[in-house]
């Protein structure tokens, strides 16, 4: 009880305000304050930023040889580059693969030719019941029945879902079979 009375008679002055972050700067020993009268200093810009600094420029023995690669015939100076290959000892460049990379018209045109490829060498397929007749729906679900395992039910909702995947991953002969028998039965699949 003594401390609460306390406290309530011993208030913080009103100089003394928190304000905030700022007014911790002024007890750093080293916070020098901005004169207000110094305009501040404008830095002038490079026009690129270059992180190694600057360039010395080339000699003239540089300056000199550069010359006289350039006054060399074309057959000369193909030459140059695996000549020089050779003398540094750097190693041959080697080509680069681009089989499987889209490499724009050219890529795209092999990259449908491969596409083909891939769907003429297809051996698993997907049987797609597209529609059916109305009157002969209850024949198309006992068809669907035979082939999908499924109980009347479920048959019945897969087929009224229609377009809808009958069968993933069966082999031509037995996808030609199932549309053969959907199609004898009122319905209209297609292999996928």
């Amino acid at each position: 009880m003594k401390l609460l009375a306390f406290l309530k008679v011993v208030r913080a002055p009103p100089a003394l305000k928190i304000c905030g972050p700022l007014q911790y700067r002024l007890f750093q020993p080293d916070f020098v304050p901005r004169d207000p009268k110094v305009k501040p200093k404008r830095y002038k810009y490079p026009a690129f930023y270059d992180p190694y600094g600057p360039k010395p420029p080339p000699s003239d023995k540089i300056i000199q040889l550069a010359e006289r690669i350039a006054a060399l015939p074309p057959e000369e100076l193909k030459q140059i580059g695996p000549t020089l290959r050779d003398k540094l000892s750097h190693p041959k460049m080697q080509p680069i693969s681009t089989e499987g990379m889209d490499m724009g018209q050219t890529g795209a045109a092999t990259g449908s030719t491969k596409a083909e490829e891939k769907k003429a060498e297809k051996t698993a397929f997907d049987v797609k019941l597209e529609k059916f007749d109305a009157a002969a729906k209850i024949k198309v679900i006992k068809e669907v029945r035979t082939f999908t395992n499924l109980g009347l039910k479920e048959a019945k909702e897969l087929v009224e879902k229609a377009p809808v995947l009958l069968k993933q991953g069966v082999t031509k002969e037995e996808a030609n079979d199932i549309i053969e028998k959907l199609k004898a039965a009122g319905g209209v699949a297609v292999m996928e």
